[in-house]
Parts: structure tokens; C-alpha cells; sequence
């Protein structure tokens, strides 16, 4: 007789039936468990608008970044207006209805909520304090009824945060922006917060203080440092974070800086600030429309013309084993003291602003004549007036002393610049000076001349590898779509785009406004896997829509989309009628895996609208 035949009955029967459940799945550490099946891979995909939140309230920034929570199919959105987050139940994605609010005011009298961002159930928001110069808070809220759950406090101007991929720790951007009159002006930092345990997140701080002694160094790499007063750690402002899928690096844009910082999460310390560079206009394939005066698509190259990167928002991506980053290359100058009388009277330090436009840098009679209207003091303490190099600008007229037709309103005359920097310099770093003639002449020259001109933004997004290095470009492609045929807006898509090219996100019949500055403005983007591809969705603030982008070669993206929702163009109020979907500002991905209807979704809040937008991502194989 055999072992088993001899065994108890009641003892192998219990045996086999523990066999059974274990093939089954039970709570045995090694048995096997079924791998969910893998998501097909999409060929394409368009955007459909299949619902819509309104707050009702227009230009006053009511819809800005959007966040979702999965397990209470719940959209949380922030509302600047309210300074708080409005509460959308998006169980049916094509009725999201407002169910409540996060109020900032209840932790800080008048403070207000920049960001939001959701994990697993958990919301976490960015509070900035009634004086947006003083500390901020990082407050953590159940999704599902809306409890307050933690905070702590983390830097100024706390502006924009997210989670890392296991959801214990917080990343907070702390812009710390100075005070609008720059008398105050605190430092940046990026908080770095253990929410492991939610009711007692610890706070450290990675800040640039260790950069301090290297102004000069970052200075020469690219970096750009020209706050007044202002040490490196108060000159840097943070303003977006994206993190590797291991949750062990950050990084984030430094927008007005034209730079990335480099973060070691767990040590939570800044390792690296790198420049982006500039891009050059002049290159064929990277030109711009310079002009918003002859109402049409005029884009050409520009020698001696250069773009800023400055981007906004930035997501990180997996592809070909590595860790890529996108940008969004809005274009933000540093600008305080815009609204204040004394500043533009001639006191320097009650503001600092870096705009001008290129005809009046130019004007051969100097730059006196906007004095007490625009012309910043500081650059009226560096000279009298501008002059263009001819060896550069000869291409458009510029002449020694004259600036020729570059002048000229349907030339470089109305772009927008950087008055910083761009002018010949002594080795010593201060102005090398010319008459008004155009003649070097360091004891009488009272005039800088000017070999580049630095545009905001680049009109562009950008893929960068982890260590800062640009691998591709969308060049002037932007601007070149908005100008073709096979462009069209409207729900319908059938509205020609460039009859309204680089239209203004406020006003109707605004063809060619923004074309002197920064164009469409690409500011928001996220990204989203499906199956083996990687898609990114751009946000175009001033002429509105989303652009979609295949990055999963992240060397050559290609253009698979856009939808602008925008159905009246002509009316000068938009807040008068329907108008559709108006500057769009945040965006948030939600895979099929994690949507209510089982589809994937995009959430796009427009915060000149006041409006959330649903979409469908209709896939095709």
C-alpha cells in the first residue's frame, strides 16, 4: 500500500482542498498571480470633448490645474478666484458636477491654493500665505470626504507640487517671488515632504544656498542671475517638478532663470543647476512671426535673434530604458513694480523690469522719450540708447548709428526683449560703449550696441535627457501649423486656424496679437502611456487647444493632434456669449485603468474661461 493511500482520509481531503485554493490565489506569499493582460497599443489617437465643468466666472483664473482621484472618480481643480479647489464628481465624465470645496482660508487667513496634485486617495495642495512672501503651507486632504488629514509648513509662493511615483513623498516648488515693490525678496527652495504617515509630514528643505558662492561660474555656464540685491538662492525661483519613475530624481524648471535644477530626492538636495541655452531664429526651421501689426502669418528667420527657453510646466517620461523630460517653453520675464508710480518715476528699487520692445531700444534718439511711461530705470542707468551691430543686423538695414528698417513695426520692431543682455560688454563685465554714431568711444560713447536680441519663449516644447541636454526641438513648427491649411479649430473642427493665427486668449478678433510676444505659448503639458506609447499634450495659453505629440521616440516626436474647442472668434467680449474653452493652463492624464467610463481621459482647466474640459482619447489600432 502506498504512503498516500495510507494517509488519513479526512487529513488528505483537507489537503488537497488547501491545494485547491492556493491554485486559486489564497494568502500563501508564493503562489502565483495572474498578470493582468498587457494594453494594446494604439496607432493614433484624436480628442473628443465629451463633458464640460463651468465655474461661470471668466478671466479671473477660476480653472487652472486639474487632479484626479481614481477610487472616488473624483476631479479636483483649482479655483485662483476662490484661492481655493473646486470638487467635481465625474462619475459620468460627460456630466462632471461641483460637489465641494478645499478652502485654504481655514488654515491661513487669506491665503490662497496654487496646486494641487492626488495619490491613492490623497489630495495634496499648495497653500500660499495672504503675503506671498512669507511661508507656505503643504496641506493634505482625504479625496473621498474631503477631511483635512496633515500640513506643514514649506517655503514661499509654494506654487506648484507633486507626488513621487509611491506616493510617500511630496515635491513643492517654492517660487518665492519678491515682493511686487522688491523690497522683500526670499529664497527659493523645493520642499521635500514624507508623507508616508499623512497626519505628521516632515518637511526638509533642498535649497540653492551652496550656489551662492558660485554666481560667477553659473553665470559663465548660462544660467541667468540679474535679480537686483538678490543672492543666487533668492535670484532662483522654482516653478514645476517632474520626477523619475524611481522616485529617486527631480527636477525642476527654473523659469525665469532659463535653467533646470538637478534634485537628489532622498538626500533632498540640489545637485546641479544646468542652462538650456538659447535657440537661434536665424536657423531655418526655428523662425518666428516677429510682428502683430500686418495681421497675417509672417514667419521667416531672424539672424541675431534668439529665444529664451524659460519653460513653464515639464513631465518626465520612460523610453529606449531612460528617463526623457519635456517642456513647455512659455517665455516669463522678470517684471515687478509694473503697477507702481515711483518705479517708473526713476526709483530702481522699487521694481525691476526686463521687457522693451525692440524699436525703442533702437530709436536713434535714444531711449529718453519713454521715460516715465516705460523705460526701466535701471537700463536708463547703463546708457542713453541702443544701436543694432550692423555686422549682425545688416540683413535688415541696420547701418552704424541707424537701425534701418529693423526698426520698422512689420520687422523686429514690435517684438518683445530682454533689454539684460545681448550688448557688448568690457572685459570686466560693464558696458563697452558707443556714440550715438555708432564709434567705439569709452570716454564719450553713451550708447550699447547690441550683437544678439533675446525673445521670450521659443515658441516650442523641448525633450531634454536627464542631465539637461536638449535631444530635439519642435522648432517653428508650431507656428507653422497654426498657419496652414490643415489646421482647424472649433468643436467641430472646422474652422480655418490661420484666419485667427496667434490670437490673444481675451479678446475677439485678435489675428497676429501675441505674434510680438511669445507667440501661441505653449505652457501646459503632461504626459500619457498607452500601451507601448508615450503621448504628451501641450497647452496652447493664448491661442488656446491641445496640441498631442507621440514622444516615444523621444528624437523625433511626431504631431498627432489638435482640438481647440473655442467656437467664437469675432466678439470682443468672449464672456458675452459661449466661446468655448479659453487658456488652457494645467493639464492631468487618466489611463483607461483608472477612468470612470473605462476610456482614457484628459482634464484641461482654462483659467480665462473658467472652465474644465473633459476629454475622450478615441484610439485607433
Amino acid at each position: 500500500m502506498s504512503r498516500l493511500t495510507s494517509f488519513p482520509r479526512h487529513l488528505l481531503l483537507s489537503l488537497l482542498a488547501a491545494a485547491a485554493l492556493a491554485a486559486c490565489g489564497g494568502d500563501d506569499d508564493n503562489t502565483p498571480v495572474a498578470t493582468p493582460p498587457a494594453e494594446a497599443t494604439p496607432k493614433t489617437l484624436q480628442l473628443e470633448k465629451v463633458g464640460e465643468y463651468a465655474s461661470g466666472v471668466y478671466f479671473e483664473s477660476a480653472a487652472e490645474i486639474p487632479a484626479f482621484d481614481a477610487a472616488s472618480k473624483r476631479g479636483f481643480v483649482v479655483n485662483a478666484q476662490k484661492g481655493a479647489v473646486d470638487v467635481i464628481d465625474m462619475t459620468d465624465p460627460a456630466q462632471p458636477a461641483h460637489i465641494g470645496m478645499i478652502d485654504a482660508t481655514q488654515l491661513l487667513a487669506g491665503a490662497s491654493i496654487n496646486s494641487v496634485a492626488v495619490h491613492d486617495g490623497l489630495v495634496a495642495v499648495a497653500v500660499q500665505a495672504a503675503n506671498k512672501t512669507d511661508p507656505g503651507l503643504l496641506a493634505l486632504y482625504q479625496a473621498s470626504d474631503l477631511k483635512l488629514v496633515g500640513q506643514a509648513q514649506v517655503g514661499a509662493l509654494p506654487d506648484m507640487l507633486t507626488f513621487t511615483p509611491d506616493g510617500k513623498t511630496v515635491l513643492v516648488a517654492n517660487e518665492a517671488e519678491p515682493s511686487d515693490d522688491y523690497q522683500t525678496d526670499p529664497e527659493g527652495s523645493i520642499s521635500v515632504v514624507d508623507v508616508s504617515t499623512p497626519a505628521k509630514p516632515v518637511v526638509r528643505t533642498a535649497d540653492f544656498r551652496a550656489f551662492n558662492n558660485q554666481r560667477a561660474a553659473l553665470l559663465a555656464k548660462g544660467v541667468r542671475l540679474f535679480g537686483p540685491r538678490a543672492s543666487v538662492a533668492q535670484d532662483l525661483e522654482p516653478e514645476y517638478i517632474a520626477v523619475s519613475a524611481d522616485g529617486k530624481t527631480a527636477w525642476a524648471t527654473l523659469q525665469e532663470n532659463n535653467a533646470f535644477a538637478i534634485i537628489d530626492v532622498a538626500n533632498a538636495r540640489v545637485t546641479d543647476i544646468v542652462p538650456l541655452g538659447y535657440k537661434d531664429h536665424g536657423v531655418e526651421g526655428q523662425g518666428l512671426d516677429a510682428s502683430d501689426t500686418d495681421k497675417a502669418a509672417d514667419i521667416r528667420t531672424w539672424p541675431g535673434v534668439f529665444g529664451m527657453y524659460l519653460p513653464d510646466a515639464m513631465a518626465a517620461f520612460q523610453a529606449e530604458g531612460k528617463t526623457w523630460l519635456i517642456t513647455a517653453n512659455e517665455g516669463d520675464a522678470r517684471a515687478w513694480g509694473e503697477d507702481n508710480a515711483a518705479y517708473w518715476a526713476g526709483d530702481a528699487s522699487k521694481g525691476f523690469v526686463e521687457e522693451f520692445r525692440v524699436k525703442h531700444l533702437i530709436n536713434a534718439k535714444g531711449w529718453s522719450g519713454r521715460a516715465g511711461d516705460d523705460l526701466p530705470p535701471q537700463l536708463n542707468a547703463l546708457a542713453k540708447g541702443g544701436l543694432l551691430n550692423p555686422a549682425v543686423f545688416g540683413y535688415c538695414g541696420a547701418e552704424a548709428g541707424k537701425p534701418g528698417e529693423c526698426r520698422d513695426d512689420n520687422a523686429l520692431g514690435r517684438l518683445t526683449i530682454s533689454w539684460t543682455q545681448g550688448y557688448q560688454t568690457n572685459a570686466d563685465g560693464t558696458p563697452k560703449l558707443y556714440t550715438a554714431a555708432g564709434v567705439a568711444d569709452p570716454v564719450n560713447g553713451d550708447r550699447l550696441m547690441y550683437d544678439k536680441l533675446y525673445a521670450y519663449g521659443t515658441r516650442s516644447i523641448s525633450i531634454w535627457d536627464e542631465k539637461g541636454q536638449q535631444v530635439w526641438d519642435s522648432g517653428d513648427a508650431m507656428e507653422q501649423f497654426l498657419a496652414s491649411d490643415s489646421c482647424k479649430v472649433g468643436a467641430a473642427r472646422n474652422i480655418p486656424c490661420k484666419d485667427y493665427f496667434n490670437s490673444n486668449h481675451e479678446a475677439g478678433d485678435a489675428m497676429d496679437n501675441r505674434s510680438d510676444n511669445k507667440g501661441p505659448e505653449p505652457e501646459g503639458v503632461t504626459v500619457g502611456r498607452i500601451g507601448e506609447k508615450t503621448f504628451a499634450f501641450v497647452g496652447l495659453e493664448r491661442m488656446g487647444g491641445v496640441l498631442v505629440y507621440d514622444v516615444s521616440q523621444p528624437q523625433a516626436p511626431v504631431q498627432v493632434d489638435y482640438i481647440n474647442t473655442r467656437e467664437d472668434w469675432t466678439t470682443k467680449d468672449p464672456s458675452t456669449v459661449k466661446s468655448g474653452d479659453l487658456g488652457p493652463e494645467g493639464l492631468a492624464f487618466i489611463p483607461a485603468a483608472k477612468s470612470p467610463n473605462g476610456k482614457p481621459l484628459l482634464m484641461v482647466g482654462n483659467e480665462v474661461s473658467g472652465t474644465t474640459a473633459i476629454f475622450q482619447l478615441n484610439l485607433t489600432y
